[in-house]
């Protein structure tokens, strides 16, 4: 990786660029099953604009990334360090945790938080081929009445939900656009 590519990718201008960014991103998360654009870093390959912009939006030195798979590379390392501060980590001490599913599995490594601190968990950047409003039925906070999210894994993701208060919650990316899954949804496997 060269010193240049190191430096850029970042936002152009910061205090918009994350505003925007954290605005997309707790939309996705306070309702479920919406597809929202995020841009505004650029992230070296493989990751995806959108989980590098949740990276630079939520990610500071003092949380804790774990790499999966192949967006553990020196290149995206540099990059995230350069640009957040934040320190690498294994998963079991990962406060963010990026790539995907098959990269991030098993999800039994990954914190669920405890009962005193259900909000010290693991939450899951995936990077998908695909992200749709079609497949799984979602329901509960943030959803009126019912929506639906194409999900890489309907059951792993059910027994997660199953630990709420505690599980982790999860941002699904693809391309320029993010949704959300947060551990208080509840999950039922398409028709």
């Amino acid at each position: 990786m060269t010193q240049q590519t190191q430096f850029s990718g970042g936002f152009c201008d910061a205090p918009i660029d994350a505003a925007h960014a954290f605005r997309a991103a707790m939309t996705v998360m306070a309702r479920p099953g919406q597809i929202r654009a995020i841009s505004g870093g650029q992230p070296p390959v493989p990751l995806s604009v959108a989980s590098g912009t949740l990276l630079l939006t939520l990610c500071d030195p003092d949380t804790k990334v774990h790499l999966a798979g192949a967006a553990d590379t020196d290149a995206v390392r540099q990059w995230l360090t350069f640009h957040t501060g934040a320190p690498i980590t294994d998963a079991a001490s990962a406060d963010f945790a990026v790539g995907t599913w098959r990269a991030l599995r098993p999800m039994g490594r990954y914190r669920i938080g405890t009962a005193e601190y259900p909000d010290r968990s693991t939450t899951l950047i995936v990077e998908c081929d695909d992200l749709h409003q079609k497949g799984a039925a979602l329901t509960g906070p943030g959803i009126r009445e019912i929506s639906y999210l194409s999900l890489p894994d309907v059951p792993v993701l059910q027994a997660n939900a199953a630990l709420y208060p505690l599980g982790c919650d999860f941002f699904f990316t693809c391309g320029d656009r993010v949704a959300a899954l947060p551990r208080s949804t509840q999950i039922k496997a398409e028709g």
